[in-house]
Order: structure tokens, then sequence, then C-alpha cells
């Protein structure tokens, strides 16, 4: 029954000094709107005990430097890809191979919208807006974004006042025997019985690393923030890439059910001058292999460009099942708006992964300046107002502390110094990384240039065998008609036909894919890329 007893009296207490700290509100009411709320706030929330009518603890421990990780670059990437290939026939001009590489996030999306009936007819205009909006790549980037805001808030706070409440009540039984105490005049044991209900606050006056700490906090949010935008032009590669494989995929099947289409013309005069007696039967079948070589050519091409549109969807995040179709074409065009000089000069100035990096490098520089400022003093106040004594009452109130503190590091064991190597080998690397990344600009705007000016000559000689290659076959076809040649030198017509469309297409994208790098390594793709690229 007594610790039933001891259990009511302490809720009854507890429930006095919650009532006495609504009374304080009530009556700091009367001298300030701002006091009230201010109290009223750290009345409710809840901070730690402390001891009764004695000073404010203050902190024991010296602040430590925030330390970075080594690398200050994001994972995934999106690259074009440009390999050489040995030529396909002796007339062939196709030297480059060209592919976009898309890695994760950025091959990756939040499918949004409604499933619509029928086929949507998208363009490249649709495709980036969703692409910028859906993708997992800016998704990652803006939750990166989030994350750095948060832990900036969070390094501004130590600067920031610390303000709580805490109220406690203790009750203890002492056994005076077990202490040592055998006098009778004294009773074997003791209560005692303490509260205490105070408003305290901690804040730190001075504390350089503190300081530091916010602003590299602050330099890592800017890196945030320009990576976000680095994402997009990753994005735009990726988009843009992809719609123009898809538009290459299209002109090849278009190009190759036209040589199905003569094939089979050529198969049919075969059997047609077979049943006639002018021909023998491996003449038919020689065209009849041909014929079935470009259907398989024309159902191979019809399949990868079904696996390209599953990509692009997946990367812009189209509704789940969505049938689609690009629309856009894109014509030839060697000439640009930008020379080699005004591109590296704009490239310097707003690739976002540069102006990220640079930050970087200034986080990294304010926490090994954060590191070597943990061997200067530091100042705290810590204050506390409210009530203490044996028995809670109205008169137990006006209770105070205040206290300065002032921290002077004297030996930590050889940690400030383990601080300071760990911040210095951070900004070493990142120094590295950034000047590694300047490199990487350059080398990218000039193979931009270098694939362009490659694809523009592939173009002009594969445009040019183009018209000759069915310009021969037209003369192979009226001789094989004619009786004076065998479907030897029309298979052979054939295959320099598709040859040369095969080279013709692959160059205008090669020249095309080339722009759209030049977009992304000149940065600030979404506003460079309209100039480069011109629809048909």
């Amino acid at each position: 029954m007594k610790t039933n007893n001891d259990e009511e009296g302490l809720l009854k207490n507890l429930l006095f000094l919650c009532g006495c700290a609504v009374q304080a509100t009530k009556r700091v009411l009367t001298r300030s709107r701002l006091v009230v709320c201010v109290a009223f706030i750290t009345f409710i929330f809840g901070g730690l005990p402390s001891q009764a009518q004695g000073p404010s603890q203050a902190s024991a421990t010296s602040s430590r430097a925030t330390q970075l990780p080594p690398s200050g670059r994001a994972p995934g990437s999106v690259m074009s890809m440009q390999v050489t290939t040995a030529a396909a026939a002796g007339n062939s001009v196709n030297v480059i191979d060209s592919s976009i590489s898309t890695q994760q996030p950025y091959n990756g999306s939040v499918p949004m919208g409604v499933l619509k009936d029928g086929v949507l007819n998208l363009t490249l205009e649709d495709a980036l807006k969703m692409g910028l909006r859906q993708n997992l790549g800016a998704i990652t980037e803006s939750s990166a974004i989030q994350q750095a805001t948060g832990q900036r808030q969070v390094a501004r706070s130590e600067l920031m006042p610390q303000l709580n409440v805490a109220v406690s009540e203790e009750f203890e039984r002492l056994n005076l025997r077990t202490q040592g105490v055998e006098v009778n005049t004294f009773p074997e044991s003791v209560k005692f019985n303490f509260y205490d209900a105070r408003t305290k606050l901690n804040q730190s006056v001075f504390d350089l690393v503190k300081i530091r700490n916010l602003r590299g906090a602050s330099e890592s949010l800017k890196a945030n923030i320009k990576a976000s935008r680095n994402a997009r032009d990753l994005i735009v590669l990726a988009v843009s890439g992809s719609y123009l494989q898809q538009v290459s995929t299209m002109a090849r099947i278009e190009a190759t059910a036209a040589q199905v289409e003569v094939s089979r013309a050529i198969y049919k005069q075969a059997v047609d001058r077979l049943a006639a007696g002018l021909v023998p039967r491996v003449d038919v079948t020689r065209s009849q292999v041909q014929l079935q070589t470009e259907e398989q050519r024309l159902r191979q091409l019809q399949a990868d460009l079904e696996t390209q549109k599953l990509n692009l969807a997946r990367i812009i995040g189209l509704p789940l099942g969505q049938k689609y179709k690009a629309v856009n074409e894109y014509r030839f065009e060697s000439q640009v708006d930008f020379t080699l000089e005004t591109a590296l000069h704009q490239a310097f100035e707003r690739r976002s992964d540069l102006q990220a990096a640079n930050s970087g490098v200034k986080a990294a520089e304010f926490s090994i300046k954060a590191a070597h400022a943990e061997r200067l003093p530091s100042l705290n106040v810590n204050a506390d107002f409210g009530a203490a004594g044996v028995t809670p009452t109205h008169e137990s109130t006006g209770v105070y502390s205040v206290a300065g503190t002032l921290s002077i590091p004297i030996f930590e064991g050889g940690r400030i110094h383990g601080d300071i190597e760990q911040s210095s080998s951070v900004l070493r690397q990142r120094k590295s990384e950034y000047e590694d990344l300047r490199g990487q600009i350059d080398q990218d705007v000039r193979q931009a240039f270098i694939d362009m000016n490659s694809a523009a000559d592939q173009v002009e000689v594969a445009k040019s065998n183009v018209e000759l290659a069915h310009e021969t076959l037209e003369q192979s076809r009226d001789r094989f008609v004619a009786g004076v040649t065998d479907t030897v030198e029309l298979v052979q017509a054939q295959q320099s036909v598709a040859q040369a469309d095969e080279d013709f297409i692959t160059a205008v994208y090669e020249h095309n894919l080339a722009k759209v790098s030049l977009a992304r390594a000149m940065g600030d793709a979404e506003q460079t890329l309209p100039q480069l690229l011109r629809k048909q």
C-alpha cells in the first residue's frame, strides 16, 4: 500500500508542477505575447532533467568537424559511345558504331499518366518533358537536394539557441543501517522527496568549428543543386539518343521493306523465266535466298524497334503498356552554330557537374578549416529558470542559474590530428577530381566535333553511294530481263543497295547523335539541343 501511496503522491506532485507551469505562463502573458509563445512551446516539449538549484551543466566534450565522403561524385551516368568497326563490304563507308550507354538510375523512371487507347504520337519535345519530370535520375537528385538541405539545417541548429523544459520529481528511501548508522536515536530509514521544473537554455556564443561546418554544409547543398541540373543534361542525352535510335531503326525498316519488295519482284521474274526455260534453277534458288534474307533482316529490325521502344518508355516513365510511335525526323545539316572555341568556353562556364565539383572542393576546404578549428577555444552559455524544492508550492518558484563555459582543448590523444588528416585527404581527392573533370569536358567537346565532322563526311559519300547502288541495281535488273546476265549480278547489286542504305542511315544517325553529345558536353542541354537539331 505504501508503494501505491508513493505513486499517487508522485502523480499528484507532477500534476501540480504542470499547473505551476501553466500559471507561470499566464503571468508571463501579461508581459509579452512573444515571451508567452516561447514559454508555452518550451513547457510543452520536454528535455532532460537537471539537478535542483545547481548551475546548469555544460557539455564537457569539444565540437567535432563534419567528415565528408572521400568522393563528391554521384553514381550512374549516361554516355555516348563511339567504336570504330571494320567495313562490312568493300563499298561501305561506315567505320563508326555509335550508341548510348545508360546506367542506373537514368535507365529507370516512375511511370505516370493515364493509359491511352491506340498509338500515341510521341514527339521528342514530349519525351524530354516526361523524362525530365519522371526519370529516376531526376527524382534521385531531388531527394539528394532535400537531404543536403536537412544536413545544412542540422549544422545551422548547432549555432541556434537550444531551449527545452525538464520536469522531474524524485522519491527516495534510504536505509541508515546499511550506511553504518547504528545509533538508536536515529530512525532505521528516512525518506527524501525532491522536485525540479525548469526551462533550460543552451547557446553557443563562439564555436568556429560549428561555423565552418555550417559553411561546408552550405557548399554541399550548392553542389547537390548543381548535380541536379547536371542530371537534367544526362536525361536529355539519354532521351534524345534513344529517340534518335528509334528514328534510325524506323528508317532502316522502311529501306529494308523496300528491298524486300524488290527481292520479291526479282524472285518472281526468275520463277517466270524458269518456267519459260530461259534460266537455270540455280538463278531461282539464288533469288529466293536473297528474298528470305531480306525478310529475316526486316523481322529482326522490327524486333529491335520494339525493344528500343521499351527502353525509351522506361526512361521517360510512360504508363505501363502504352503503345507509341516516334513521329519526329531530323534532317542532316553539316553546319552548326558553334565553333570549337565557343563550345569549349560555354562548356567550362555552364557545365553543372563542373560547378558541382567546384562546390565540393569548397566544402572540403571548410571541412579542413573546421578540423583545424578544433584546437581553438569555444564558449557556451547555459541558463535555466523554474521551480525546485522539497515540496511543490508557489513559493518555490524563481530558481535560476546562469553559467558560461570556456572549453580549451589541451590534449585529445591525437584525435584532432586524425580529423585534419582525413579532411586533407578528402580535399586532395576532390581537387584531383575537379581537374580530371575539366580534362574530361575538354575531351567531350573535342570528341563531339570529331564525330560530327567524321559523320558529315560519311553522309556525303554514303548519299552518293545510295544513288549509284540503286542505279546499278536497275541496270542489273534490265540486263537480267534481257537475258544478258544471271542472278549473281542481281544479288550483288541488291547487297550493294542494302549496304549503301545502311551506311547512309547510320551516318545521319551518328551525325545527329554527335550533336546531342555536343549539347550535353557544352552544358545546359535543354536550351542548346534545339539549336543543333533541325526537324525535317
